[in-house]
């Protein structure tokens, strides 16, 4: 087994396996994203393109280039002046359906990459590309039932707080509503974020443990690690949007909503996910490999125990 995932880490070591593969890697980690994403961006460019953006930015009449960018992305603006293409926005809403589709077994296919590194195993793109897809069902299935679930979190709490306000708010100072609001609001989001941080390793046990919908089993291996997992999420979290904030406004203030800018931009997100899911399996494999390690030293505790 590779050394780097035979122990646990800690919070630090996490981080720097996650980018140092990510830099070793690079070449294979991408590559799988660019070929099972990048038709699909590159279609909705020619979309795009087909349904009259301009592939450059146009200069603006107004002299004031800030106003030329704003005026850009103004989508009310192009609204009045350009009729919907119908046929044009579905197919866009239908590339994006694929896109979140075909995200998942791209993710899939770098776990499986970081499988076969953990066991000092030769592997191909190609190889865990089929891998991946050879799980495409659980993965569909069982990220669906992960979805209702977050769904159901997010949108239940969310009316129980707002109907709570609403009769404090009534029989009682408004100002009291909005601070039962604020407070419930934090409370249930602290406690959202706990539970999809327990149930979130699904993905994992479904795609390297045949274990689907994988649910229970994410909530066995994430045991005395939710905080420091949410502490990586938020990190990774952070990264990833600051790195997108970075190319959307220099590029934006460049090219607009161009098609090149859009393509630009999609670029960045297959990079950005890409050393998200090398974060996530990083992640996921030292739980496997906590988890496993403790049940080891309880057999032999067991073991010693009955001699």
């Amino acid at each position: 087994m590779n050394e780097q995932f035979s122990r646990p880490k800690g919070f630090g070591e996490i981080l720097d396996h996650t980018f140092r593969l990510s830099k070793n890697r690079f070449k294979d980690f991408f590559l799988i994203y660019l070929i099972l994403v990048g038709p699909v961006y590159l279609l909705q460019g020619l979309i795009q393109l087909a349904a009259g953006t301009s592939f450059f930015r146009a200069a603006g009449n107004s002299g004031n280039w800030i106003e030329d960018i704003i005026n850009s992305f103004n989508t009310e603006t192009v609204a009045v002046s350009e009729p919907i293409n119908m046929a044009a926005e579905i197919g866009i809403a239908l590339i994006g359906l694929i896109a979140i589709i075909l995200l998942p077994v791209a993710e899939a296919a770098i776990l499986f990459a970081l499988n076969h590194i953990r066991k000092n195993e030769e592997y191909t793109v190609k190889k865990v590309i089929k891998q991946a897809f050879s799980r495409f069902w659980p993965i569909i299935g069982s990220s669906i039932l992960f979805g209702l679930i977050v769904f159901g979190l997010i949108v239940v709490p969310m009316i129980i707080i707002g109907i709570g306000g609403g009769v404090f708010g009534v029989f009682m100072e408004p100002s009291v509503g909005i601070i039962f609001a604020i407070i419930a609001f934090l409370a249930v989001a602290v406690g959202i974020a706990y539970l999809l941080t327990r149930w979130s390793f699904y993905f994992g046990a479904v795609v390297l443990e045949n274990d689907a919908p994988g649910i229970s089993r994410s909530w066995t291996l994430t045991k005395k690690r939710t905080w420091v997992l949410m502490g990586l999420y938020i990190i990774f979290s952070l990264i990833v949007g600051i790195v997108s904030i970075a190319f959307e406004l220099s590029f934006g203030a460049l090219l607009g909503n161009s098609v090149v800018y859009g393509m630009i931009i999609n670029l960045v997100s297959l990079f950005t996910g890409m050393v998200f899911a090398v974060g996530y399996g990083v992640m996921f494999l030292d739980l496997k490999t906590r988890h496993d390690g403790d049940d080891l030293n309880e057999m032999i505790d067991d073991y010693n125990a009955v001699q």
